[in-house]
């Protein structure tokens, strides 16, 4: 799968390392409905690094159809929560 992190780039991530993304964004779920700022960006950086450590990244000239944006690192908490889908911001 291709996941693009909105401002940085895209990698290419292996089926078999998105339950360790949706715990994660699961985590960080709970976070937003708690409205904790800090646990927020905590969840939001760890999920961000899970992907840039899991996967490959693609070429800064490639242009592969993304099937999963995550917000950039910087994001406010107000802008996730406009990203949310009804299962989080990965499926499954």
């Amino acid at each position: 799968m291709i996941v693009r992190i909105m401002g940085e780039g895209q990698w290419q991530l292996a089926d078999s390392h998105f339950p360790e993304l949706n715990k994660l964004d699961d985590e960080l779920l709970a976070e937003m409905d708690s409205g904790d700022e800090e646990g927020f960006r905590r969840v939001l950086g760890a999920l961000l690094d899970s992907v840039r450590r899991l996967g490959a990244p693609l070429a800064d000239d490639a242009l592969e159809p993304s099937e999963l944006i995550l917000p950039s690192p910087d994001a406010s908490l107000e802008e996730v929560r406009e990203m949310l889908g009804d299962e989080g911001l990965i499926p499954g």
